[in-house]
């Protein structure tokens, strides 16, 4: 990862950090301990502000990023009673393919592999929804799989093709993806 530091007189330090796609994040240190946090798109487009930290409010998230709050695990190595499964949440956007249609005509299980257990639409919460449940834009599905089905289901939900081996590109026997 590369960082840029510059000196910015009379104010204090800026750090630009690159977070792929040409894009980075810049931290604007000021003397007195404000932080304020800026995405720039690209090398040639001007800086957006995020938003502005006080000292301590800076100080506690930089602790937050740095671990001091939660270490995180080497997931290759992590054990848990499903096994080789996982579970994800997933955003739905208006532009995915998943969106405006029910579970069974998303054929989410045979496409990709994953289990639909749960939906949250706002502030409710839809366990176990069932192949007649009709997805929506703003939705997160709750899913469950391995990391390989999961990555598929993440691309297809974005507009990609991804199938996985050893799963089914077409339609269950009964035409619903079980979910």
């Amino acid at each position: 990862m590369t960082v840029y530091e510059t000196d910015v007189p009379g104010v204090g330090k800026k750090f630009e950090v690159d977070v792929g796609g040409g894009a980075r994040a810049v931290v604007l240190l000021h003397h007195d301990g404000r932080v304020e946090l800026f995405r720039r798109p690209d090398a040639d487009a001007d800086s957006e502000k995020v938003f502005e930290l006080t000292s301590q409010q800076a100080n506690y998230l930089g602790s937050i990023l740095e671990g001091a709050y939660f270490e995180t695990v080497d997931m290759d190595r992590l054990s848990v009673p499903l096994g080789d499964a996982i579970i994800e949440w997933v955003d739905i956007t208006d532009a995915s393919p998943v969106a405006g249609r029910t579970l069974a005509e998303a054929d989410l299980r045979a496409v990709s592999g994953i289990s639909v257990i749960a939906v949250q639409r706002g502030p409710d919460t839809v366990p176990n929804p069932g192949p007649d449940f009709r997805v929506e834009p703003g939705d997160i599905l709750v899913t469950l799989g391995t990391r390989e089905q999961q990555s598929v289901f993440a691309d297809r939900c974005q507009g990609g093709d991804a199938t996985i081996d050893g799963v089914d590109d077409g339609a269950g026997a009964d035409g619903t993806d079980g979910a």
